[in-house]
């Protein structure tokens, strides 16, 4: 009996002793050494029970790097991203699987709203009988071999965030929230208007659904500004974190900045990461998240309805016309909603009396303190470049043309 735990034991350690090596190839670059271990991994005909001491390893690495995610800052949402930013497809299912696989260990009750509403729009959920089937091995076991390790020097090397929500098992989540259910009801209203809105071909159209939504989203934030602002209302800044993909990055990164601008919020742009991290309080990131969603739909097809571009030698300059296009609708946009904003505040303090002012200015500065705790090393952006004149001049008209969320549009 002795022999035989001893047997099961030292293949353990081999298993272990692959993987670590796999991923310190995939580390290096060092793909002969990689295809080595993985071929190892994937068959030992001279070890009985091999094959099942793999998997067991794989899913206990596959647990412990996503418990280590979480302590390190990362959300579900922001695992899955970089998961596809790296390889997509099955690669992305596995990591959704592990998660929800890892979150089997933490009662609903303990786990942040935020963190519940991640998995659900990722479909994180137990679907497997056995925890083998997480792996999908369906026949292939190098592919599968492959992947798994391949999603683990992923997880593996991640580095950390700013952790802004509670870790799962320790939050204290309210069930019954006064005013939640009224809050996604607006939302849900909201949603469907600018669904509208970017689905018509008739600007008039389109504009009478967009006004009706800023109405919405601007009495929303004051009304909750307001009530937080009352004896016994508590409320501090939040942040989310928003996928910036590829290509043009840098103008749809200054697209996000001028909107949570607007909205009484900061944007922090990690390019190396894919996405940037929005401070602000709950009902202005809400806005901030719609109304980027909508622009960038919006500044996306004129960009392609405008379409290539080549210069007088019969060279594409399409990148280089795209790249100043988003520029330059960036840089109109924010003129728009810095606009805009003045004239929704203006009339709500008309309607609200002017305690409202230093209400909203409180809130700025408690998002500024939040910025300058969670990025005490914060570094400025340059300005970007442009080469394009007509892409430029072609952004800064179909901004003009945007449909903001605001209540009047402004030509």
């Amino acid at each position: 009996m002795g022999e035989v735990d001893g047997a099961a034991e030292e293949m353990a350690k081999l298993a272990e002793w692959l993987v670590s090596d796999a991923l310190r190839a995939r580390r290096h670059w060092s793909e002969p050494r990689f295809r080595r271990s993985v071929t190892a991994l994937a068959d030992r005909p001279d070890q009985a029970g091999w094959a099942r001491t793999v998997d067991r390893t794989l899913l206990s690495g596959l647990r412990q790097a996503v418990t280590a995610a979480w302590h390190g800052g990362w959300q579900p949402a922001d695992v899955a991203r970089k998961v596809r930013r790296a390889f997509g497809g099955e690669h992305v299912r596995l990591s959704i699987d592990a998660m929800a696989e890892e979150m089997r260990a933490y009662a609903a009750i303990a786990v942040d709203d935020r963190w519940l509403a991640q998995l659900s729009a990722l479909d994180a959920r137990v679907w497997w009988e056995a925890d083998e089937e997480i792996l999908r091995e369906k026949g292939d076991r190098v592919a599968m071999v492959t992947r798994a390790v391949e999603v683990l020097s992923v997880l593996t090397m991640l580095p950390r965030l700013e952790r802004l929500c509670p870790l799962p098992g320790t939050a204290r989540r309210v069930v019954h929230v006064p005013g939640r259910a009224a809050t996604e009801r607006t939302l849900a209203r909201i949603r469907a208007l600018l669904a509208k809105a970017e689905s018509t071909e008739f600007p008039a159209e389109a504009e009478t659904f967009t006004s009706a939504a800023q109405s919405l989203m601007a009495r929303h934030s004051i009304d909750a500004a307001m009530l937080a602002a009352e004896p016994g209302g508590v409320q501090e800044p939040g942040g989310r974190r928003l996928g910036i993909d590829a290509p043009y990055e840098k103008p749809k990164a200054i697209l996000l900045d001028v909107v949570a601008s607007a909205n009484r919020c900061r944007a922090i742009w990690s390019k190396e990461l894919g996405f940037s991290t929005v401070l602000g309080f709950d009902p202005d990131l809400d806005a901030v998240e719609l109304l980027f969603t909508s622009l960038l739909v919006q500044a996306t097809a004129a960009m392609v309805h405008a379409g290539a571009r080549r210069d007088l030698a019969g060279r594409s300059r399409t990148r280089s016309f795209r790249q100043s296009f988003l520029a330059a609708y960036a840089q109109r946009i924010g003129e728009r909603l810095r606009a805009a904003s003045g004239e929704v505040v203006r009339q709500a303090v008309a309607e609200t009396g002017s305690d409202l002012l230093p209400v909203l200015a409180a809130r700025e500065q408690a998002v500024d303190k939040a910025v300058t705790a969670l990025f005490p090393r914060l570094a400025r952006s340059g300005v970007m470049s442009v080469n394009d004149r007509e892409g430029w001049m072609s952004g800064r008209a179909a901004a003009d043309l945007a449909t903001l969320h605001v209540r009047d549009k402004i030509a």
